[in-house]
C-alpha cells in the first residue's frame, strides 16, 4: 500500500525527488549580475574565489559611464568596483570628477542655506526693505571681483 500524505479537504501532497535543496532564507539574496560590458569570448570556469573580495580581485569590474554637465555637455568617466562600497554614493562620487564637484557644491548650498536660516544679521538684513536687492548687489560684486581676480 502507497504511502500517501494527505492534506485537509483530500489534497494529495506528492513529496519531491529534490528534498536536500533549500529554499534561500528570507534574510539572504542571491544576487548574479554582470560585472563588465564586455562579453567573455569563452566561458570559464573559475575555482577558488570564496568572497567577494576575491570576485572582484579576478573580475576587475568596471564601466563607462556617460554624464551630462549643467551646460548640457556629455563626458565620458570610468568607474571601478573593488568592493561593495563602491556601488554606494560616496564610492561612486569619489570615482567621478563631474560627481564629486556637484557634491562640493550641494554642500555649499547646505552651508549657505544654514546660514541663511540661523545667521540674525542677515535675518534682519533679508528683511529690512531693499535688503535682498541690496545683498543680491553685493554677491554679485563678489562674484565679478572673484572673477577678475582667478
Amino acid at each position: 500500500m502507497a504511502n500517501n500524505n494527505f492534506g485537509i479537504g483530500g489534497t494529495e501532497v506528492k513529496l519531491d525527488a529534490f528534498e536536500a535543496f533549500q529554499d534561500i532564507p528570507a534574510n539572504k539574496v542571491l544576487m548574479a549580475e554582470k560585472l563588465t560590458n564586455m562579453a567573455p569570448v569563452k566561458p570559464e570556469i573559475v575555482e577558488g574565489l570564496t568572497d567577494v573580495e576575491a570576485v572582484f580581485e579576478h573580475y576587475k569590474p568596471n564601466v563607462k559611464v556617460d554624464f551630462e554637465d549643467a551646460n548640457g555637455i556629455t563626458k565620458s568617466e570610468t568607474l571601478s568596483f573593488t568592493n561593495l562600497g563602491d556601488f554606494g554614493v560616496k564610492g561612486i562620487t569619489a570615482q567621478s570628477t563631474l560627481l564629486g564637484d556637484l557634491n562640493m557644491k550641494h554642500d555649499q548650498y547646505l552651508k549657505i542655506m544654514k546660514q541663511l536660516k540661523t545667521n540674525k544679521m542677515l535675518k534682519t538684513a533679508m528683511n529690512e526693505p531693499n535688503g535682498k536687492e541690496n545683498i543680491v548687489a553685493a554677491l554679485n560684486a563678489l562674484v565679478t571681483e572673484l572673477q577678475a581676480n582667478k
